[in-house]
């Protein structure tokens, strides 16, 4: 299975989006709270070299933001970089 993470914030409407997308193909995830722990959101830009969320990574691999997921998923990229 595919390690999958989100950096997010509260109040997101991209966040919301990108784990509704996830949520609807059973994907697991793992969720980090950029504004809840600072040293998270510099984690998020060491790791991305981004500040907007989400930041969405897939076995480690930084994929972007929604609307980069929801291009994944409509080509049938998504399904490729998920297997394990």
């Amino acid at each position: 299975m595919a390690k999958v993470i989100l950096y997010t914030k509260d109040n997101c409407p991209y966040c919301r989006m990108a784990k509704d997308l996830l949520s609807n193909r059973k994907i697991a995830f793992d969720e980090v709270r950029i504004d809840l722990d600072d040293s998270k959101r510099d984690e998020m830009i060491r790791l991305s070299n981004r500040r907007t969320v989400p930041q969405i990574f897939i076995n480690d691999q930084s994929i972007g933001g929604y609307d980069d997921l929801a291009a994944l998923a409509k080509s049938g990229k998504l399904d490729e970089l998920l297997k394990p």
